[in-house]
């Protein structure tokens, strides 16, 4: 290798070093890029029924904030209160169900007694890990200005976005080599439709199983309905996982009931997730889900790993994005057009691959 490849070489590995070093301000930045995306597709709905571009924006952001007033005035404090019962519930109901496996395993076999663990064993183990997953995740903002700064900055940074979207996807731009800016163009678009159509999606299963959910624990009269409602509606933003989060709550309450109720909740719980990825997300969407699922759940572990539980809420946009530079970038760029000497008629490049077209 010459001086200039080895120079290239350790910079590639430098700017990967600084890169590792800032990855929860980068998850930051593309949850900012993402609310950013959305409110701009919600300026040109507005665009497109006659509203003026200088009203729309405004306007988008006016739903947003209407649409936040509207949640926590009506639908926080009675959240709040509920689950503040469900904290103080839960526990009870899982060292209740604790006790009476206990009291199945001394009457089979009482060797078996102390192989069950109690419910101080269970979250002394669990503590640690959920200590370790939140540190993971946007560490820095949570030891030097909290959740609600965080969470102000987010807004801010997908505002500033909003309010000139061109100049920052043209200086975005402006960083590729010269020949490559028009696949790059290509690339943000085709991400930027598939966050469209997942951010839709997020929105509606969000509003639908939040519904469902309270309907049918009402009509099984569990207690904390809108509490165990909302969890729901919160999860499914998170597939193949999310959905069993918001089941363990639901059953440790229903629990405290009866000991058949569970099983009416899981079942309710199971027929609205089939409701909502077999009608919600395939039919109304309109296309089948992007992403394969066995794909999905190895993303979901990757990105929690790097980046905590915050990285598992943005797994799914995170795996979109992946997906689309893995396709057009790796496939189409590179394997695509390296060919083999029989299909090319000419020896098989060693060092150097065929040039990239300029479009």
């Amino acid at each position: 290798m010459t001086f200039g490849q080895w120079s290239g070489f350790i910079s590639l590995l430098l700017m990967g070093a600084v890169l590792w070093q800032i990855r929860q301000l980068l998850l930051l930045l593309f949850a900012a890029v993402v609310l950013a995306n959305g409110l701009n597709h919600l300026s040109q709905w507005f665009q497109r029924r006659g509203v003026k571009k200088q009203l729309s924006i405004p306007l988008a952001v006016i739903v947003l904030l209407l649409a936040l007033v509207i949640v926590v005035a009506l639908i926080i404090p009675p959240f709040v209160d509920q689950f503040q019962q469900l904290l103080t519930l839960v526990p009870a109901s899982i060292d209740g169900t604790l006790q009476w496996l206990r009291k199945m395993a001394r009457a089979i076999d009482p060797e078996l007694t102390p192989l069950l663990p109690n419910w101080q064993q269970i979250t002394g183990q669990i503590r640690p890990v959920l200590q370790k997953l939140a540190g993971n995740g946007l560490g820095l903002f949570y030891s030097t200005l909290g959740l609600p700064l965080t969470l102000l900055l987010l807004i801010v940074l997908s505002l500033m976005f909003l309010a000139n979207p061109r100049a920052y996807r043209q200086g975005f731009i402006r960083c590729f080599p010269a020949f490559y800016r028009a696949r790059v163009d290509v690339i943000l678009k085709e991400s930027e439709i598939l966050l469209e159509d997942w951010l839709r999606l997020v929105v509606v299963s969000a509003v639908v199983v939040t519904a469902a959910t309270w309907f049918g624990l009402v009509l099984l009269q569990v207690r904390l309905p809108l509490a165990l409602a909302l969890v729901a509606g919160i999860f499914v933003v998170i597939p193949n996982i999310g959905p069993l989060i918001s089941l363990v709550p639901a059953m440790a309450i229903a629990l405290l009931d009866n000991a058949w109720k569970p099983l009416l909740v899981m079942v309710l719980y199971g027929l609205i997730n089939y409701f909502e990825f077999h009608w919600i997300t395939l039919h109304c969407m309109g296309k089948p889900q992007p992403i394969l699922r066995g794909v999905l759940l190895l993303a979901q572990v990757f990105f929690v790993s790097v980046f905590g539980l915050f990285g598992l809420w943005l797994a799914v946009p995170l795996t979109l994005v992946g997906q689309v530079l893995v396709q057009e970038i790796l496939i189409k760029d590179i394997l695509d057009r390296w060919h083999s000497s029989e299909d090319a008629g000419e020896e098989k490049p060693t060092q150097t691959s065929p040039a990239l077209p300029k479009s």
